[in-house]
């Protein structure tokens, strides 16, 4: 199977050879967070491009067609106008926490990545909790929200932002029960453990009812946490103008915007680690053929095409409901997606412990 333990391996190794214990770790660590910084830029311009292209093809229309092939340069051109952009700050804003609120949104987006397996030896930080870290550290991104609502002193960013507070730790009840489905099955809160655990098929396919059942709600609450449509109630424009952000201009503005695409990724990566099989090939069972024939495609190719995949099912969701009322989305899920979790999490259980899932 395809690994990059070897070329891992290779830098630490030559890393080692010409520098000190400390020196070696601090560089390492140096080029984890250019590539996290990178892959965040590249994320950004790729997935706001892919949002324009998915929306043009569920309207029946071209899309942007005009700055580059295809349109594929418009994003650059847009970050290249948010750059010289002036950022301004509203008279009566807590300067300090209006500036600090995008970057606190951003650092929580990176400290997601760390334990996230992209493929085999591809790992920044293989954590026995891997999965509660994620759950508690996605948690701290609200703050940052409010911060944003508050810090602006213009009532519509307030509102917004307390609809997105109120949203956010709403869904994460939903988001946490159906995470907590995958990790009785696995028995274990380690995420390169949950992806080899996935090695003779996908827990969607092998739990079966339960892992169904929680995949689907598992999508629901990450839309809504993350703030998409049709849960966009925190930047209401017929309402609320834009939201939290609404006071924010130039890289502050790109900052949130960058951080909800950056995201969606993340959720979508984890729902991809947890039921999907992570970077592990699509294998059947002890069809040793089929599944060898898989792990010639190497895992980093089957782990961004699952992320995608779960993508592009989110930005079909923008397109094709109708923004709900805030009241009709706390209804959803306390009323509803709530109880069917605590259901099915009861379910999983017993279907785990007498042994019939696959």
């Amino acid at each position: 199977m395809f690994s990059l333990e070897g070329l891992k391996n290779t830098i630490h190794y030559t890393l080692s050879a010409s520098l000190g214990t400390t020196s070696t770790l601090l560089v390492e660590m140096l080029i984890v967070g250019i590539c996290v910084i990178s892959l965040f830029a590249v994320l950004g311009l790729v997935l706001v491009f892919m949002e324009r292209k998915v929306s043009a093809y569920m309207q029946i229309r071209l899309g942007p067609n005009r700055v580059g092939f295809q349109g594929s340069l418009q994003t650059v051109a847009d970050t290249l106008k948010l750059v010289v952009k002036e950022g301004l700050v509203p008279n009566g804003a807590d300067k300090f926490l209006f500036n600090f609120a995008p970057f606190l949104v951003m650092i929580v987006a990176m400290l997601i990545m760390a334990p996230i397996a992209f493929t085999k030896g591809l790992q920044m930080w293989d954590l026995n909790i891997g999965v509660l870290y994620v759950t508690a550290v996605s948690s701290i991104s609200v703050i940052g929200i409010l911060m944003a609502g508050w810090a602006s002193n213009n009532k519509y960013s307030l509102l917004g932002a307390m609809r997105s507070g109120a949203q956010i730790v709403s869904y994460e009840l939903s988001a946490g029960l159906a995470i907590l489905t995958i990790v009785i099955f696995t028995e274990s809160l380690q995420i390169s453990k949950i992806v080899e655990s996935q090695q003779t098929g996908w827990w969607l396919f092998k739990a079966h009812i339960p892992a169904v059942i929680a995949f689907i709600i598992f999508i629901i609450a990450v839309t809504a946490e993350t703030n998409r449509a049709p849960f966009d109630l925190a930047e209401a424009e017929s309402e609320l103008t834009a939201g939290f952000h609404t006071e924010y201009s130039g890289m502050r503005f790109a900052l949130f915007f960058l951080a909800e695409y950056v995201n969606i990724f993340i959720v979508c990566a984890i729902g991809s680690t947890l039921f999907l099989g992570g970077w592990m090939p699509f294998h059947i069972g002890h069809w040793s053929a089929f599944n060898h024939v898989m792990d010639f495609i190497p895992g980093i190719v089957w782990f961004f095409g699952k992320i995608f995949f779960l993508i592009f099912v989110i930005m079909w969701f923008r397109w094709t409901f109708p923004r709900l009322r805030i009241d009709q989305l706390l209804n959803l899920e306390w009323k509803y997606l709530l109880p069917i979790s605590m259901f099915n999490l009861l379910l999983a259980t017993v279907v785990a412990i007498m042994g019939w899932h696959f």
